[in-house]
């Protein structure tokens, strides 16, 4: 067994198709007939970049050191993305490919005004209950990030018979499980991370709030975007700021590089408030960089910056 602890990562993997449209949609969208549009946009700029949050929170992970393993269902079209995570030494043990499907795929148009049509395959992803993490060893934490609804199920159901402490981060994935099974889910979890808007959701949804919650944790975030993120953990809130970033110019994948942070200090037995710094200083690393999985991470420097921006040693 590796003297880092393992990290299990449950959460999709995806292709995201970003496409830039130098015009504005509005101009092209005549008033009144929505419902019988049929337009066509001519674009400029493409690129496609690696996602999904299991790579993405692995790639940062692995970036500063830990040592992620991630458990997601891909599709044929998955090679070129499996021989990257091979390359960056990141565990594939509970990888799996869906004969027959697509990796799932994130298709995003923006336009002038920043606003933006996206389309959504989930293709392997909706597969994820097929993998089975109950056989990959040597497993000292765990996350059970968005994915498919009935995977995100088995995996928590997985880690808590095994006795493996794990998050719990709905995200995106919310809008599939009604109230009681949100409640279900946090209370099989050990640690949960949300966003404020999912904060709202789950009360919403629930009856309680995130902090009534932690009470039968070993903790809660909720991160506040520009305000930082509050820790609830031992009957206390604690609020960390963020760390001012070089340039803000993608937001994606900030969330998933702040739970690298996050699982990292947990798996390092770190206060939960000295997770998050680290999660935040993380987060405003990739903020500089396009797409969820394009800037650097050099664990030394990542080291001394967190040393200079919080006054703490690692």
């Amino acid at each position: 067994m590796s003297a880092e602890p393992r990290v299990l990562i449950c959460g999709s993997m995806a292709f995201d198709t970003i496409c830039v449209f130098p015009g504005r949609f509005a101009e092209h969208i005549v008033p009144g007939a929505t419902h019988k549009i049929s337009v066509s946009f001519l674009v400029d700029n493409l690129r496609r970049e690696y996602g999904g949050c299991a790579g993405n929170i692995a790639y940062s992970l692995k970036g500063i050191g830990g040592e992620p393993v991630i458990c997601a269902t891909v599709g044929d079209d998955a090679g070129e993305y499996r021989q990257r995570m091979q390359r960056f030494g990141i565990a594939l043990d509970a990888l799996k490919t869906v004969p027959g499907s697509f990796t799932a795929n994130c298709h995003i148009t923006t336009d002038l005004d920043d606003n933006q049509i996206t389309s959504f395959h989930a293709g392997a992803m909706f597969h994820s209950h097929e993998n089975d993490i109950s056989a990959v060893p040597d497993v000292a934490l765990g996350i059970v990030a968005p994915d498919g609804r009935d995977g995100m199920f088995k995996h928590a159901r997985a880690f808590a018979a095994r006795g493996i402490p794990f998050i719990f981060d709905p995200g995106q994935a919310m809008p599939a499980f009604s109230g009681a099974e949100i409640a279900e889910l946090i209370g099989m979890a050990d640690y949960l991370a949300v966003n404020d808007y999912e904060a709202e959701l789950i009360a919403q949804k629930t009856g309680r709030t995130v902090e009534s919650f932690a009470a039968g944790l070993r903790g809660a975030v909720v991160t506040l975007g520009a305000a930082g993120s509050r820790v609830y953990s031992g009957g206390t809130a604690i609020d960390v700021p963020v760390v001012p970033a070089a340039e803000m110019l993608d937001p994606t994948g900030c969330g998933d590089a702040f739970r690298a942070g996050l699982l990292y200090g947990i798996a390092h037995d770190w206060s939960l408030a000295k997770a998050c710094r680290l999660g935040s200083l993380l987060g405003s690393i990739k903020i500089a960089s396009r797409g969820g999985q394009n800037h650097a991470l050099d664990a030394e420097g990542i080291r001394a910056r967190f040393a200079e921006v919080w006054r703490e040693a690692w």
